[in-house]
């Protein structure tokens, strides 16, 4: 009889929770008022500076929200997941704006493979609100992957495609309004 550890157990369990919290009903969610118009009057509350206590995305409502502030563009968020859905993900943090993609290699080209790092920068729905960086390797015939060369334009390509998918998104949370 094969007798589990508690840890190997306890590790197991761990890593469904995880994984179970990673599916998704593809349903969009609206950003919040502020994100889109900055003039907005936000309600009072946990989740908004004028809340009683500690502001979960803008720090301390005390001192004004500027302490531990997320600078996140929910748009530019939701659009960069989308535009790399693809590719699976090594990790995504929405507090940072840092999305890093794990090593991806196309069905039709099997001996070169991407990696996608996003990088949002800023809360306003803008072009320079978003870097993204693509890295490429190839493979030798001895199996071992070297880099390769990736032209600029191919992160302006990928720039171009998120700022175009968060635009269509501002769009239809506008409309539902």
């Amino acid at each position: 009889m094969v007798r589990k550890s508690h840890g190997t157990i306890a590790g197991l369990t761990v890593a469904a929770l995880m994984l179970a919290a990673c599916g998704s009903d593809n349903t969009y969610q609206a950003a919040p008022r502020g994100d889109r118009d900055p003039a907005a009057p936000a309600a009072a509350g946990v989740f908004t500076p004028g809340g009683s206590g500690a502001n979960l995305f803008t720090g301390d409502a005390s001192k004004g929200g500027s302490e531990g502030a997320i600078a996140v563009n929910a748009f530019l968020w939701r659009a960069a997941l989308d535009t790399i859905a693809f590719m699976p993900l090594a990790s995504a943090d929405p507090f940072g704006g840092v999305i890093i993609t794990d090593w991806y290699a196309p069905p039709e080209t099997p001996n070169e493979r991407f990696k996608v790092n996003v990088y949002i920068l800023g809360r306003m729905l803008r072009a320079d609100g978003i870097k993204v960086s693509v890295f490429r390797q190839q493979q030798a015939v001895s199996g071992t992957w070297s880099d390769a060369t990736v032209g600029p334009e191919v992160s302006a390509e990928f720039e171009n495609a998120v700022l175009s998918q968060a635009r269509e998104l501002r769009l239809r949370a506008s409309a539902t309004d």
